[in-house]
């Protein structure tokens, strides 16, 4: 198991720029070129925690990324590049309720990445 300490925004930003980008956009508030595309609204991600009251729902957005809640828009899973993320190397995200939760470490820098360009 990795350590907190692996988690790296750095990382989470790369892969954000390489493969979410093109639909969440360059700056994550929805209008990236391929936007137009999907059959719902391209969320802003920089957005997610003012939608929950200020706190950040990263095991919603963890379970949306992995494909544990699917998105119709992706047919199914999303994202379709999903076994980019995938890995050995497993990491504890702390959840709002005090209770970790593992994933695998590139989508947990993915998840920290997009909790680190919160707006208000």
């Amino acid at each position: 198991m990795a350590s907190a300490q692996e988690v790296n925004i750095r990382d989470g930003q790369s892969l954000y720029n390489t493969y979410c980008w093109q639909c969440h956009g360059r700056d994550a508030t929805g209008d990236g070129p391929m936007a137009e595309m999907l059959a719902i609204v391209t969320p802003d991600l920089t957005r997610l925690s003012a939608r929950q009251g200020g706190t950040f729902p990263t095991e919603a957005v963890a379970r949306k990324i992995d494909g544990r809640a699917p998105l119709l828009a992706h047919g199914g899973e999303m994202p379709i590049f999903g076994p980019s993320l995938e890995t050995d190397q497993n990491v504890a995200l702390p959840l709002a309720s005090g209770q970790p939760m593992m994933t695998g470490l590139p989508l947990a820098n993915v998840v920290v990445y997009l909790e680190s360009i919160q707006v208000e």
